[in-house]
């Protein structure tokens, strides 16, 4: 009996491995069959197609084209494109140090970075390139204009500046410089005991920069609690949100895990070092554009219950990139594994390995959603981004607003204030007088809009035309009509505050930079306010990070004795 059930056990191992072989086999005869075909049809079509071929530009297209068939950020960066990879997760390039916008056939500087040549230069936003080192700057794009800009540190470049209100244009010669865009462009405390912190991306040492943050505040005064703010943030590298964490979290804790087809590969990332702060009441501020490493550190914070996050629910980009090198200087960056954090919860919300029929992808339906539990027992759900203990909705401009910043009059109107005025305070509003400035501003300019209601009476025109009712109300249509155009007249007034909210931004960044435009959206920002209030009262600060229980009930509908607050 033993005998047979020896010969049994042998039998299906070796059918095991010959599967595994043949599979093997059949796959990497897959593998060089396609190669073969792929190589030989290249060869075909560069020796007879009628035209020039250009053979970097074909592969490119046939690379990325193959890669995104999988997901959205597994990648071919080439050679060329290394150093634009390296900006990405160092936030440091070789440059002028400027952000750049296509405006009419030329591109314009929209805002110098503080402190970085094309500041010390004086450039300012609004300024026009006309030439580059004695070339016409004239119909190129940003990114041909970005790529001459940039280079070795301590090499030369010379630019001809158009600016508005200025009668000539004026050359301006620039050394290069290694320019280092702030992973932590504004931390201040906004009342007694409550600081603000924005991190703009998950660079390199960006962990150590917003330590360091924490650290000047605390020396300031007294830090009863922290917002930090990660709306608007794409992630970026993998420890440096662990390590942010860590900040907040005891050592030895597990902030994320990440699991993937290589098991060996399979890692669980935990707080190594001395926590900064495990006490402090935190804030965590997401959108719908917080992603990837910014949903680990707000979903970790959440698991853990350390923080209270406010905001709308998060991207849902729950996939891990590696780069591995390539022939010829270039690189691979290809998803290898998805995150988990402390709760077991994948916030991944796109499957990208089943598609649809059509190739779109599908979000991950609530159905099949599954529960999960932070430390102290509050439900959390994955597959959907991190959903926030507060859920706020964003505001939203109306028509007239999307007009204004379509025809770019909120930037050229505070380019114009700039000129008019050497300076502002460093708590400047836009006043009620600029707001009579800017409507006169506006009188000779062109912007059309229509609003949604226009559109539907519109489309109501052409409905009731088709169906040969439109001429029995014609004329209540024209005057509906005209009823809508005079309102229209009022909309200027009626978006008053929201003009006021952004031409202080845009205003303010023309002295002040960036650290300007976010202390000046602060005075508008509705979740900053509310996450102050939360940081205040101590007691709802507990109450949403506690779970609390249900009232007994004699006649029961359900077996849950908890719920989230």
């Amino acid at each position: 009996m033993k005998k047979r059930i020896k010969l049994l056990f042998l039998a299906i191992s070796l059918t095991i491995t010959s599967i595994v072989s043949i599979s093997f086999v059949d796959n990497y005869f897959e593998i060089a069959k396609n190669l073969d075909i792929f190589t030989t049809l290249y060869k075909e079509l560069n020796t007879f197609y009628v035209d020039e071929t250009n053979a970097g530009d074909l592969m490119k297209k046939a690379i990325d084209e193959m890669l995104k068939s999988l997901d959205p950020y597994t990648n071919y960066i080439p050679e060329s494109e290394i150093e634009d990879f390296r900006f990405q997760t160092t936030g440091q390039y070789g440059g002028i140090g400027a952000m750049i916008t296509k405006t009419g056939d030329y591109v314009v500087i929209s805002e110098p970075y503080e402190n970085f040549p094309a500041q010390k230069a004086g450039l300012m936003a609004g300024d026009r390139i006309i030439e580059i080192n004695g070339v016409s700057a004239k119909g190129k794009t940003t990114e041909e204009v970005s790529k001459i800009l940039k280079g070795q540190p301590n090499t030369s470049v010379t630019i001809l500046i158009d600016r508005p209100h200025t009668e000539k244009p004026f050359e301006v010669k620039f050394d290069r410089e290694r320019v280092s865009v702030a992973s932590v462009p504004y931390s201040e405390f906004l009342k007694e005991g409550i600081a603000y912190i924005r991190l703009r991306s998950f660079t390199r040492n960006c962990s150590n920069d917003l330590k360091n943050a924490i650290i000047d505040l605390k020396k300031d005064q007294n830090l009863q609690g922290l917002i930090l703010d990660l709306r608007g943030n794409p992630g970026g590298l993998l420890n440096e949100s662990v390590n942010i964490v860590n900040l907040f979290v005891e050592k030895g804790e597990e902030v994320v895990s990440t699991r993937g087809k290589i098991k060996s590969w399979d890692k669980s990332y935990v707080a190594n070092n001395k926590a900064l702060d495990t006490r402090l009441p935190l804030v965590v501020l997401i959108n719908s554009s917080s992603a990837s490493a910014s949903e680990i550190v707000s979903g970790s914070l959440q698991d853990l219950d350390r923080a209270v996050v406010i905001g709308q629910r998060s991207y849902g980009k729950g996939l891990v990139q590696q780069t591995r090198k390539l022939s010829y200087n270039a690189q691979l960056k290809l998803t290898v594994a998805k995150y988990y954090i402390p709760s077991g919860r994948c916030i991944q919300a796109l499957d990208y390995s089943h598609r649809n029929d059509d190739g779109s992808v599908g979000k991950v339906p609530d159905s099949l959603m599954t529960s999960f539990f932070t430390r102290n027992g509050r439900e959390v759900k994955d597959g959907g981004g991190i959903l926030p203990d507060i859920i706020t909705t964003p505001g939203k401009y109306g028509m007239l607003i999307a007009s204004l910043f379509k025809e770019r009059l909120f930037f050229d109107y505070a380019t114009h204030y700039r000129f008019l005025n050497d300076s502002i305070s460093k708590t400047f509003v836009f006043s009620d007088i600029d707001f009579v400035n800017f409507q006169s501003y506006l009188k000779d300019k062109e912007y059309t809009y229509k609003t949604k209601t226009e559109q539907q009476l519109e489309e109501l025109k052409e409905e009731a035309k088709g169906e040969k009712y439109f001429t029995g109300f014609s004329e209540e249509y024209e005057a509906l009509a005209d009823k809508m155009q005079e309102n229209k007249e009022d909309d200027l007034e009626n978006s008053k505050n929201d003009i006021k909210e952004i031409l202080t931004a845009e205003i303010m960044s023309r002295y002040y930079f960036q650290k300007g435009r976010i202390k000046a959206g602060l005075n508008f920002d509705v979740e900053v306010k509310q996450a102050i209030e939360i940081l205040e009262d101590k007691q709802r600060y507990n109450d949403i990070l506690t779970v609390v229980e249900k009232s007994k009930d004699p006649n029961p509908t359900n077996g849950s004795l908890q719920e989230r607050d």
